[in-house]
């Protein structure tokens, strides 16, 4: 069997920047454990499949897909930049006749569409509550050490725990060992763990919050730039600052930019532009 597959930074205008995807174009679904072994072959933080839902529609005129994400070890419920990566395999390799296309996920339909030089994508909005930091404290101190802490928030729908830094400045020497954040028992309660800082709007390009997000629960030690993250990062902030439109910056060492708006149907709109890298056939 020959599957084309692709290779995407996504969030990023510039290659090798941004969080790299992998997607994969089926005209039918596999077995659960080939979605596996290609994802573990491809050894990115996610592999996307966009599987045909009807035999009469190609890559370039099907307007609704079915979309899964998988980790090197697991399929996971919502992948931002795979998402995104998706979308620009259908709309700038494929040539998708369509100004929106529907995805068919684990979290439901996600739409996703083109504006300018981006692609915008209507994702959840998974607003956190504020915890005890004494409830998580072992797992805080695993992340930031000794670093003073202004608030800790967790999203109980995505299992992440996000933990505000008062110092911006000491956001990118962090080093967390994903062993020993594995160690830390949270009750199951933790699956993903967002550091993040208030932004400097003032200097350009603006940006209203940095993050750095960690998920060796899902096999990625640290992910380059999380859209999912920013699902959760986005509604901590907007009532932080008291902003619906929101520009954010991932600083891992690749970097990437998030533009962020929240809808009046209590949705969130993500945008970024994707870089495709690499297109060949997986042979399987």
């Amino acid at each position: 069997m020959e599957i084309p597959v692709f290779t995407v930074d996504a969030f990023t205008n510039l290659p090798f920047k941004g969080n790299p995807a992998a997607v994969c174009l089926l005209l039918h679904e596999l077995q659960d454990d080939m979605y596996q072994n290609i994802a573990a072959e491809m050894n990115l933080s996610e592999t996307a499949f966009i599987i045909r839902l009807n035999s009469k529609d190609d890559f370039s005129s099907g307007a609704r897909f079915r979309l899964r994400w998988f980790t090197p070890t697991t399929e996971v419920p919502l992948c931002g930049h795979a998402t995104l990566a998706s979308a620009a395999v259908l709309f700038y390799k494929k040539k998708n006749v369509n100004s929106t296309v529907v995805f068919e996920t684990l979290s439901g339909e996600l739409y996703v569409r083109q504006q300018g030089e981006s692609i915008v994508m209507d994702f959840p909005l998974n607003k956190p509550t504020p915890v005890g930091l004494n409830e998580f404290k072992d797992i805080v101190k695993a992340a930031v050490g000794d670093q003073p802490v202004q608030e800790v928030c967790l999203c109980a729908i995505t299992k992440m725990l996000m933990v505000c830094l008062a110092d911006r400045s000491v956001l990118t020497s962090l080093q967390p060992d994903p062993a020993v954040l594995l160690r830390v028992d949270t009750g199951g309660r933790v699956r993903g763990l967002l550091v993040t800082s208030i932004g400097d709007p003032g200097c350009q390009p603006g940006y209203d919050f940095y993050s750095r997000n960690f998920f060796p629960w899902f096999g990625v030690p640290e992910d380059p730039v999380t859209g999912s993250a920013h699902t959760v990062l986005a509604g901590y902030w907007s009532e932080k600052l008291g902003k619906k439109k929101m520009l954010a910056y991932q600083c891992s060492s690749r970097g990437g930019e998030l533009e962020l708006e929240l809808q009046d149907d209590g949705r969130l709109n993500i945008a970024g532009q994707a870089v495709t890298v690499l297109q060949g056939i997986l042979t399987v």
